[in-house]
């Protein structure tokens, strides 16, 4: 019989070694790409959730109409819209899959939360809205955005001249509507949003708008 020589300890070792050199090697990729996954869904998540609040408040703002929905019982003056820096309040149409059709009276307001503070909208049917009788919404309030730092709602309208005024952090006159209204927001650091500062103008008041465009130009 022929003599045969089989493999050393030394040898098996330094196999066994490769084999778990590889072996890491291959698990540290694996975990880097799921991690750059993990992340890169993250991202487009946060793009999606600044996207989808943007579109949806400029469609809802854009779209007010000059409906009162509340009337002062001390002196008689109607309320059509209400704005302070972390409050805003209007009447405006749905998206059909929200509603029952008809007009709204809808609320968009800056509350503290988690992380930070917290967008949120609430909306409830103009027929029938009694302001004094506390939240009527018909469905509970959505939290449009959360890790807001600080930040708030700006309104400007149209002075005796016609042109149009400076950014306000309150609407003086309720029984009319702004020109525009703007949402700037400063993000939490931990959040990881980033929101381009928003500028919606009032379509409602046809001279409104012509000032408005004349201002910015047209299709802002």
């Amino acid at each position: 019989m022929r003599n045969t020589r089989g493999f050393t300890l030394l040898e098996l070792l330094l196999a066994v070694l490769l084999l778990g050199m590889l072996m890491a090697g291959a698990y540290s990729g694996i975990s880097t790409a799921s991690k750059a996954v993990v992340s890169g869904e993250a991202l487009i998540d946060r793009t999606n959730r600044v996207r989808v609040a943007q579109e949806f408040l400029r469609r809802q703002l854009r779209n007010s109409l000059s409906l009162n929905f509340a009337i002062q019982s001390t002196d008689g003056e109607t309320r059509m819209f209400e704005g302070e820096s972390d409050t805003v309040r209007f009447v405006s149409t749905m998206p059909g899959y929200l509603s029952h059709g008809g007009a709204y009276v809808q609320t968009v307001w800056l509350q503290s939360g988690r992380g930070g503070r917290e967008l949120v909208f609430a909306f409830q049917m103009l027929n029938g809205y009694d302001a004094e009788d506390g939240d009527q919404s018909e469905r509970d309030p959505v939290v449009l955005l959360e890790g807001i730092q600080g930040g708030g709602f700006e309104y400007r309208g149209i002075d005796e001249n016609g042109q149009m005024s400076g950014w306000k952090e309150s609407w003086d006159n309720p029984a009319v509507l702004p020109a525009a209204v703007r949402l700037k927001l400063r993000m939490s650091e931990e959040s990881r949003y980033v929101w381009p500062d928003i500028e919606v103008a009032i379509l409602t008041n046809a001279a409104t708008s012509s000032a408005y465009d004349a201002f910015y130009g047209p299709g802002r």
